[in-house]
């Protein structure tokens, strides 16, 4: 299994386990955050979620590997469908946990950003990297970047698509703590289980609130990315991108 479920005492964890692969996300992981994630919506025995990895990475973005031969008819589809698991997430009307370690670049970053706390190790590194591979933000990036840093930071992270380790991360205000990397697991279940014994129906209604207040919402945002990414995923620059990643050479992109 790809991604596992855990639960305990109120408490749900969710692990992504394919540390071969630095927990790239593949269909079958994108599938089971989706599935998880709406299970526990309905699920009253669990009251905060801790969101967690496998391995030395937290998730190195999209497994690139299978990043070729999209149907430009059936693209947007794709793509809103994986936006699920982000949504998810995101309107979860339970506290979330990101617990971070290591490489944190592409979608992996939106997927922490979706959470409520994002606690990252010592070793975290988190990068805006879509340009690499010739796309746009993916997973809500830019949403989210905009919402806690400002536009003009924002820009700066997605165009220069430099790695933000956890200290300039925390002084960003991009994660909520930077931890020692041997205490990261204890510190996210001791926020679980301060939020979990809360009144976690209050603060579901809070985070409605927060959802509230940002203007466009995180699903009309989504609905418009999903038509950037199935244009930029037709380009010659990503089919340039991705081939020079798995060819391991430098791209060289054209701007088309």
């Amino acid at each position: 299994m790809t991604v596992r479920l855990e639960k305990e005492g109120g408490i749900a964890r969710v692990v992504l386990a394919r540390p071969d692969r630095l927990n790239a996300l593949n269909k079958e992981m994108k599938d089971l955050l989706i599935q998880y994630f709406q299970d526990l919506a309905t699920d009253h025995s669990v009251r905060a979620v801790v969101l967690m990895a496998e391995g030395r990475a937290f998730c190195a973005g999209s497994d690139v590997s299978t990043m070729s031969g999209f149907d430009p008819l059936a693209g947007r589809e794709r793509i809103k469908h994986a936006h699920q698991f982000i949504r998810n997430i995101a309107t979860l009307e339970k506290p979330v946990i990101a617990a971070v370690r290591g490489a944190t670049v592409g979608i992996g970053w939106s997927l922490a950003l979706g959470c409520d706390i994002i606690l990252a190790s010592e070793t975290a590194k988190f990068g805006q990297v879509f340009k690499k591979i010739g796309l746009a933000p993916d997973g809500g990036a830019v949403f989210f970047l905009a919402q806690y840093v400002g536009v003009l930071r924002a820009k700066e992270l997605v165009m220069s698509a430099r790695m933000v380790g956890a200290e300039e991360a925390l002084k960003l205000g991009l994660v909520t703590e930077a931890v020692p990397d041997d205490k990261l697991e204890a510190r996210a279940m001791e926020w679980a289980r301060d939020l979990a014994e809360s009144a976690t129906f209050a603060l579901g209604m809070g985070k409605r609130m927060f959802h509230g207040a940002y203007e466009p919402s995180l699903e009309t945002y989504l609905e418009l990315e999903s038509h950037v990414q199935n244009l930029v995923l037709q380009s010659g620059d990503h089919k340039e991108g991705v081939s020079a990643f798995l060819e391991k050479r430098t791209p060289k992109f054209v701007g088309r």
